[in-house]
Formats: structure tokens, sequence, C-alpha cells
């Protein structure tokens, strides 16, 4: 499974990140970055809860 950002949609609110630390990060102004593009099976739940987090679809998982 890979977690994918769309950087045009991301507004910097930091939501996603707090779900998933170990997946991503944010920048100095709060935008996020994926970390880790290739989802272990492990960081699969919290992967799903950052894309549900974001209030503006930047992220997502394709499987």
């Amino acid at each position: 499974m890979k977690l994918l950002l769309d950087s045009t949609r991301c507004q910097g609110y930091g939501l996603c990140q707090e779900p998933a630390p170990e997946l991503i990060d944010l920048d100095e102004w709060g935008y996020a970055q994926v970390l880790l593009s290739d989802v272990p099976a492990q960081g699969a739940g919290a992967a799903e809860a950052a894309v549900a987090a974001c209030p503006n679809s930047a992220l997502r998982l394709v499987k």
C-alpha cells in the first residue's frame, strides 16, 4: 500500500500527522510531507487514520 500526498491540496492543518507520525512529518510551515510512501502492514491503520483526518483530502492510499 502506498501513501500519496497531493501537496496542492494541503492547507497545513497538521491533523494527518497526529495519527501517523512515523509516516508523515510537517515542514516548517506546517504542510505535510510523506516520510514513508510504502506503508508497512503494521502502519496500515495509522495511514488510514491520517487519510481520514485530512479535511482537504490531500492524502490517499493506493493498494
